[in-house]
């Protein structure tokens, strides 16, 4: 299986590779593109691969354009932070995403699906062309409010009035700027793909924060970050080194 990289961020690609190594020994990675540009020029000197492994956001711009400008006909796995482009395109056939930072199990998982659809690259077409509409008109839809039980009444939480959520062990709890704080049903994955990603971002496997309250960011030793959230009192809440990139690149939007 020869393997294609679009990553922009060296520590990302590196980890990439690593996990391909344990999960699937058989994958040859052909090349680590960084750019739009050195990926169209790396595919007319070279034969097609039989997978690429692409970050949505590439240093010159966003990989779905090559994808759509090209027709390339090579089966994707969409690796991204940023969430808001897969919500709807990516659960069918023989596309699939990772959210950052790669978990293994969900990579072999990605794989083996790529392996059962082998050949099937051709209904990418209409759901990137649906993907780039959405980003283009700015119409997909997010989160706007919660539902949640206040003992035998159902309450309904704005966005606006939502501090964090955290997830405790399995359960998950939607924290407000008042100090209060609601069971919700919502598992912390599907909340990362749901609420909208220029406002929120999924800071660790516990967390999930709106930009306003985030109170300060200090540096932490092994490339780690520490943030201090408004209306919580965890003083250990840390952005790990894997995500340290993409956090300030959507600090930096």
């Amino acid at each position: 299986m020869r393997v294609l990289i679009l990553e922009d961020e060296s520590a990302a690609a590196r980890r990439i590779q690593k996990l391909l190594e344990e999960v699937a020994p058989d994958a040859t990675v052909e090349a680590v593109m960084e750019r739009i540009t050195d990926t169209q020029e790396w595919l007319a000197a070279n034969a097609a691969p039989d997978l690429i492994l692409s970050d949505i956001h590439l240093a010159d711009g966003l990989s779905l354009q090559l994808f759509q400008e090209q027709q390339i006909r090579v089966p994707v796995i969409f690796t991204t932070a940023y969430d808001e482009y897969t919500l709807k395109a990516f659960k069918m056939n023989s596309i699939d995403y990772l959210l950052k930072p790669i978990d293994k199990t969900e990579l072999k998982t990605a794989l083996d699906k790529y392996r059962a659809l082998h050949g099937q690259a051709d209904k990418q077409t209409a759901q990137l062309a649906e993907l780039m509409r959405q980003m283009t008109t700015g119409r997909a839809t997010y989160k706007s409010r919660f539902l949640v039980k206040l003992g035998e009444r159902l309450i309904i939480i704005p966005i606006a009035d939502m501090a964090f959520v955290r997830a405790d062990d399995k359960v998950v709890f939607l924290h407000t700027i008042d100090g209060k704080k609601y069971l919700i049903d919502d598992p912390l994955d599907e909340l990362t793909r749901s609420l909208d990603p220029a406002t929120f971002f999924r800071i660790n496997r516990t967390y999930i924060a709106p930009l306003s309250s985030i109170d300060k960011i200090h540096n932490h030793f092994n490339g780690r970050l520490k943030l201090e959230l408004k209306h919580s009192d965890d003083k250990e809440i840390f952005v790990s080194r894997a995500r340290v990139a993409d956090f300030k690149k959507w600090l930096n939007k």
